[in-house]
């Protein structure tokens, strides 16, 4: 499949997930393609609203350039919405992420699968029906 393909089809399924639960979502047409920020999900349930950069990866790390978290920062503060990194790794679930939560480097920031599975948060935790107790 291919890497835009793939992409489109998480964000799709990330969509579809939102209105599976009584939340309303939808793709931003033209994330990443144009000349303001704009994520690629933007969901909410009358009282939360979160603006979500997916990533679906193959690979265990996934790095962000600078420039699109600062995008993904600037467009939630002016639109009132919470940021969220949304990670689905292969053959695994979707995580959510703080922009805090992500490894900064001089260059952008990463994400792992370990530092996903530690600090990120899954769907059902995203979207307040539970909160998971973590082994530390």
């Amino acid at each position: 499949m291919k890497v835009k393909q793939k992409g489109t089809n998480a964000e799709r399924e990330l969509v579809h997930m939102f209105w599976g639960v009584g939340w309303a979502g939808v793709r931003v047409a033209g994330s990443g393609s144009m000349s303001y920020p704009s994520p690629d999900v933007l969901a909410g349930n009358g009282i939360r609203r979160l603006a979500i950069e997916c990533k679906a990866i193959h690979e265990r790390k996934k790095y962000f350039k600078r420039t699109e978290i600062l995008e993904l920062q600037e467009f939630s503060q002016k639109f009132g919405v919470e940021p969220w990194i949304g990670i689905r790794f292969d053959n695994d679930q979707w995580y959510f992420l703080n922009i805090e939560d992500l490894n900064k480097s001089p260059n952008g920031f990463s994400a792992t699968f370990a530092i996903a599975k530690q600090k990120g948060l899954v769907f059902d935790e995203l979207i307040g029906l539970f909160k998971q107790q973590r082994l530390i």
